[in-house]
């Protein structure tokens, strides 16, 4: 038997003590994942990557832990990836220890999530360490979301307000508080909604072919102490947005459970009134919220509104963040009288005060009606999203805008109806995948909705008793499309987005006056793309570009003669195309701080709108906007906040027309500003200041608006855990200024029969205070 040599022995002993020695030296990269409201989140990609570009991977599991052994000495970079959530990075230094690396994620921005608390969204700058989860937050520098906390430390006079957090929007009202708010956005007089596709708890809220106006949004049916957050985006670039999402969308989440049980009773100047309960509690597997909301209100006004609304709603979930069923119920009534714009000669001369009105009778009545399924599941790198509801709906609507110039003897008023019940649905699929060693997200997705309106109608009234029917009509109005978007991660500093979108209308009209009538299809391909470099010492930069489109009122489509003259009418163009491009930066490179600017084009192939008023369509002209915006978010400390958001804009028709290129109404210059106390020694507040700035009322320009200043106050006391009192004051300078402001041809009684070209003005509330008791229980 041959021995082995003294030699042979001492490299086999070393060769053993080395191995021995690098598996001691070995570590264990181990911790848990949650999101941010504590909730732990199974299914996140763990990738633990070394500067040679070896890489080690684990998933967490169902408490959202995850864990990889045998990583060896040397630098690594650790990323964890979720659909829905930004991407987070953390370095890692392995040394032969035990390391854990706990992370919250941070939802990214167009995430499409069944929400589950308020503390779901968090803004960038209150995270950790923010330049370590920016990637992916993000697909261009106009997208965001408004928090819980945010929303909460803001005076809300308005329901319709919560969207004023929105950097460049503005709400204000025309009427009685039951219609709904006016909005301006991105050089756009929005109407009551048209271009800004907006949804709540997973529903869409534009109404087309409305017998008020095209996309009407009516948010009075939202309760703001349900609201979780609210995601926004501007401009017609991702493939998942549609009808009405040209300058923008807004998807205001709702709440499954709330932290405690609540009730809140509010009272103040001019009548107002207000009470809430709302609270969460389980229910076998899951969790039902419920809340109830009254509220009266008359307002300044010398024909009181007498505005009185009832709002509940009943929501059961189950489930958690990544894997979520959502069932929802709402109910919404109301009733108003309304003080609508007023001439300027007419408060001039005496004939009434800012605050008087010229046809008392003038008001309404709606109510929502609804009821809606979310189910969220996901499974490993895939996650399947789908969304059913039913909507009914009425409005009963009665207004005097131009007084006696059409009928000298009985007057102007005109009722205006629509009843309708909408059902439709949405489903999406979202996956990730690794594609020649990039990070690929892919997204398709499925929508459809149809508008069975038994009745949308234009009367003819005097103190809303009938007097002529000018236009009644059913109409059946069917949408459906798809959506596929590609997002791939080329370097850790460029990411690229692609999709497109088909969009495929039909319109079935059994109009009043059977010429009227008829069916009508139409579609469009929306292409949409971006780019996102970065982030470097945390700040990114953004490209993007689309085309989107907005749809025009049904009965348009198929118009032959006017209702009103007898005329021959010109149709419209169903669907009217968008195109806008944008680039901007974001960036959290300041400590507690979040800053976003964007440059922005959007062109319009042509404003042609229906004009509920008249009950005729009208075709307007192409235009072109172009502006800069630019937000800011700092939070020196836990209990202060300051944000700034200033936006400016130009908006032009592209033809020429003697009249002008002014496009009457276009906001140019948005200017919101505030300060909010978060609970320092039990005291809170808030002071915020918004300007609107002058605008063209007429193409030429020669008449203008003035600008509109507001300051408004929130101040409160937390006498205990559960329970605080708080104070608004709304107009705290108490400025007289307007709401809003328009120009055009009215008549009142005794004047020339052709009417008087004027500015119709609806002035802002005077200073009102507004106190509150909260109890939570």
């Amino acid at each position: 038997m041959r021995r082995t040599g003294p030699l042979a022995f001492v490299i086999i002993s070393a060769i053993i003590f080395t191995a021995s020695t690098a598996l001691a030296q070995t570590a264990t990269v181990s911790g848990t994942v949650h999101d941010e409201t504590g909730g732990v989140l199974p299914g996140v990609s763990v990738e633990l990557r070394s500067p040679s570009g070896t890489a080690q991977a684990a998933v967490t599991d169902a408490t959202g832990s995850y864990r990889i052994d045998g990583v060896a000495s040397d630098r690594y970079q650790l990323s964890f990836s979720l659909i829905n959530f930004a991407s987070a990075r953390r370095d890692v230094v392995a040394a032969g220890a035990a390391i854990r690396v706990d992370v919250v994620m941070h939802l990214a921005l167009n995430a499409d999530v069944v929400v589950t608390g308020k503390r779901t969204f968090t803004n960038l700058a209150d995270a950790e360490n923010p330049a370590e989860d920016l990637v992916g937050i993000a697909q261009s520098a106009s997208q965001g979301a408004i928090t819980a906390r945010q929303l909460d430390a803001r005076p809300v006079m308005r329901t319709g307000e919560v969207l004023e957090t929105v950097p460049g929007v503005v709400i204000s009202q025309h009427s009685g508080e039951g219609k709904a708010n006016q909005y301006y956005l991105r050089g756009f007089n929005l109407d009551h909604g048209t271009d800004l596709a907006t949804t709540v708890a997973g529903m869409p809220v534009n109404l087309p072919t409305h017998a008020h106006g095209q996309g009407y949004s009516d948010l009075n049916f939202m309760i703001p102490e349900l609201v979780s957050g609210v995601q926004f985006s501007k401009g017609p670039y991702f493939a998942d947005q549609g009808d009405f999402a040209t300058a923008g969308a807004a998807n205001i989440n709702y709440v499954n459970v709330l932290d405690h049980a609540m009730a809140r009773v509010s009272g103040g100047d001019e009548g107002f009134g207000r009470a809430i309960v709302a609270g969460s509690s389980a229910a076998g597997r899951g969790r039902l919220l419920a809340a109830l909301e009254v509220e009266h209100s008359d307002g300044p006004w010398v024909n009181p509104d007498a505005f009185k609304k009832v709002n509940g709603v009943v929501r059961y979930s189950l489930g958690n963040a990544v894997n979520d069923l959502a069932i929802t119920g709402m109910a919404y009534r109301g009733t108003w009288n309304s003080t609508d714009q007023v001439p300027q000669r007419a408060v001039d001369s005496g004939l009434i005060n800012r605050f008087g009105a010229l046809d008392p009778s003038d008001g309404g009545d709606s109510y929502r009606y609804s009821g809606s399924v979310e189910w969220q599941h996901s499974n490993g790198n895939a996650t399947t999203k789908v969304t059913a509801y039913g909507i009914g709906y009425d409005l009963s609507l009665f207004s005097n805008f131009t007084f006696f110039l059409d009928d000298s003897v009985h007057g102007d008023q005109l009722h205006q109806a629509d009843h309708r019940f909408i059902t439709g649905g949405k489903v999406s699929y979202r996956r990730i995948d690794r594609w020649q060693g990039h990070e690929v997200q892919n997204t398709v997705g499925v929508q459809v909705r149809n508008d069975d309106i038994a009745n949308v109608g234009l009367y003819h009234t005097q103190q809303r008793n009938l007097l002529d029917v000018i236009r009644q009509d059913a109409v059946v109005e069917t949408s459906g499309a798809v959506y596929a978007q590609n997002e791939i991660a080329w370097s850790p500093w460029l990411r690229t987005l692609a999709g497109a979108r088909v969009d495929g209308y039909r319109f079935n009209i059994a109009a009043g006056d059977p010429v009227n009538g008829g069916t009508e299809t139409a579609g469009l391909v929306s292409p949409k793309g971006g780019a996102v470099l970065g982030p470097w010492k945390g700040t990114e930069i953004y490209g993007n570009g689309g085309f989107g489109f907005h749809s025009n009122d049904a009965r348009g489509t198929t118009i032959t003669r006017d209702p009103s003259t007898g005329e021959t009418a010109d149709r419209v163009t169903p669907l009217v195309r968008a195109k806008g491009a944008e680039v901007g930066v974001r960036t959290v490179a300041i400590p507690h701080a979040q800053s976003s600017v964007s440059v922005w084009s959007l062109n319009l192939d042509s404003e042609l709108v229906f004009t509920g008023d008249a009950g005729t369509t009208e075709a307007s002209r192409p235009s072109r906007r172009y502006g800069v915006e630019w937000a800011n978010y700092l939070a020196p400390r836990p209990w202060l906040i300051f944000d700034g958001d200033v936006s400016w804009s130009q908006a032009h028709f592209t033809d020429f027309d003697p009249a002008g290129d002014r496009i009457p109404g276009s906001v140019q210059t948005v200017i919101s500003a505030g300060a909010t106390l978060d609970s320092l020694h039990n005291v809170f507040g808030s002071v915020r200041l918004r300007y609107f700035g002058p605008r063209a009322l007429i193409e030429d320009g020669s008449v203008r608006s003035k600008a509109t200043a507001l300051l408004n106050l929130e101040a409160g006391y937390k006498l205990s855990a559960r329970v605080r009192f708080g104070l608004d004051v709304f107009n705290l300078l108490d400025a007289a200024d307007s709401d809003i402001d328009y120009y055009y041809t009215s008549r009142l009684r005794g004047e020339p029969a052709d009417g008087v070209d004027d500015i119709h003005l609806h002035p802002t509330l005077p200073r009102t205070a507004r106190i509150s008791l909260t109890i939570g229980f």
